[in-house]
């Protein structure tokens, strides 16, 4: 089974092929931690998560490696510490908590590298005078900065002329520039800003310029696979490529460039101003990790995707009913000899294609649900949990799936609570008082409890 990838350097569809397929190694931009993270950034974290999945699986657990950084220096955390009152580093290690545990809500494995920016400034100083070593960079009223017009294909990975860039971006124009284009690679801090002390005086890291020294820290010059949102494709992917490029020049930098695609709410673009923004926080007061989760991998990675409550719902509806096909066999054994569905695992190394094993899942559970001997259940039930494992879905205990609660709706009536109505409702049937078991049937409905009588006795969840 082949393993195929859309690279955004070739724009088109590869057969992958590792550089060393014994250490298989992958680098995502990760978030800058000054606020909560929102929808947009768990969607990258999902789909690159998936990927590591898929990776693991397909070359071996101990045979990948994935980093994914934390820019914990930035104007945007600087911003907000004057905003706020609070040190840089209190904001810093709150969000990156925050940040944490919302990917956690979401199955979103831990990277075999998380590094923070901060760790690193001593080897970004170090990768400047490279540069400028080079003829790649300029030092010029405090800043240095990289000069673009020194690299003979600036422009690859977006595959944009010099001019194209410069009139399609937001390209701080600044006296200390010989070009446009040019980006900092080092930039003055005054005594209120973070700082580290360098040959330029004392000063930050540019926003590129990070990356390139992390990746290059844990992958080397030369790794597979560089991930991020659309978004980053220009300036800061293009901006990495230059950087570590021109640095090494005998070294290729990633091999394979993935994207993926931007996503929307209700058909337009995700904006606090226009009230449609919404943080990972807001999403799960309301709805389960996994639903959320599930939702994202509804639409390919690579295509745009159009975020919805209705979809959000789909996506709990399908879950419901894995769950479900899991709760009817809960007595059944695992068949430790059953393994990932062959077609899912086929999906999935066709560049990612979740869609497509979502509906292996359901194929899976609609045997399952067919099965009419324990052999048969034990065997599907297993390959069902095994191939969703791939997909970061049906983590869950099943009955913890369904006696889930909503962040909004919590307080309402407790687990316990509604043991004790369940208890008088088969209390009452056994009497034959059919009026007072209808009635609590009636007052679960509508504190949003479903029952379900089974041979075994009467099970409840959440709806």
């Amino acid at each position: 089974m082949s393993f195929y990838l859309y690279n955004t350097l070739t724009r088109k569809k590869e057969e992958f092929t590792p550089i060393n397929e014994n250490n298989v190694c992958m680098y995502v931009c990760g978030p800058t931690v000054y606020d909560r993270a929102h929808i947009g950034n768990a969607k990258t974290g999902v789909v690159f998560d998936t990927l590591f999945r898929v990776l693991r699986k397909y070359y071996g657990e101990d045979n990948v490696r994935y980093a994914s950084n934390i820019t914990d220096i930035d104007d945007k955390i600087i911003n907000k510490a004057i905003d706020s009152g609070k040190q840089i580093s209190e904001i810093t290690e709150e969000t990156f908590k925050w940040y944490v545990e919302d990917m956690s809500e979401l199955n979103v494995l831990e990277p075999t590298h998380r590094p923070k920016a901060t760790e690193f400034v001593p080897e970004m100083i170090e990768l400047v005078e490279i540069l400028i070593q080079k003829g790649h960079a300029y030092e010029s009223d405090g800043h240095v900065l990289f000069d673009t017009s020194s690299m003979d294909n600036y422009g690859y990975l977006s595959r944009r002329s010099l001019d194209d860039m410069v009139a399609g971006a937001r390209v701080e124009v600044a006296s200390y520039k010989k070009n446009a284009a040019d980006f900092i690679l080092w930039k003055p801090s005054d005594e209120a800003q973070p700082g580290w002390k360098s040959p330029w005086g004392f000063g930050r890291p540019g926003w590129h310029l990070e990356c390139s020294v992390m990746s290059s820290k844990y992958l080397g010059n030369s790794f597979d696979i560089h991930g991020g949102g659309s978004d980053l494709i220009f300036p800061h992917h293009e901006n990495e490529c230059a950087q570590s490029m021109c640095a090494h020049p005998n070294d290729s930098y990633a091999k394979y460039w993935l994207h993926a695609g931007m996503l929307n709410v209700d058909g337009v673009k995700m904006s606090k101003s226009l009230g449609n923004f919404f943080t990972v926080q807001d999403i799960l007061a309301k709805f389960h990790g996994e639903t959320l989760r599930f939702a994202f991998l509804s639409t390919h990675y690579h295509q745009p995707m159009n975020f919805t409550h209705e979809g959000l719902n789909a996506a709990k509806q399908a879950l419901d009913k894995f769950y479900t096909a899991l709760r009817n066999v809960a007595d059944i054994p695992f068949d430790e000899n059953a393994g990932v569905n062959e077609d899912l695992l086929k999906a999935l190394t066709d560049d990612v294609n979740t869609p497509l094993a979502i509906s292996v899942l359901h194929e899976i559970t609609a045997k399952l649900n067919k099965a009419d001997n324990d052999s048969d259940k034990s065997k599907l039930k297993t390959e069902l949990v095994k191939s969703a494992y791939l997909l970061g879905v049906l983590e869950q205990k099943v009955e913890d799936w369904f006696k889930w609660s909503p962040k909004a709706t919590e307080g309402n009536i407790s687990d316990a609570d509604i043991d004790v109505l369940v208890n008088q409702r088969t209390e009452a049937k056994k009497n034959k008082d059919w009026g007072k078991a209808d009635e609590i049937r009636n007052q679960l409905k509508d504190l949003s409890i479903a029952l379900e009588d089974t041979a075994s006795g009467t099970i409840w969840k959440r709806v």
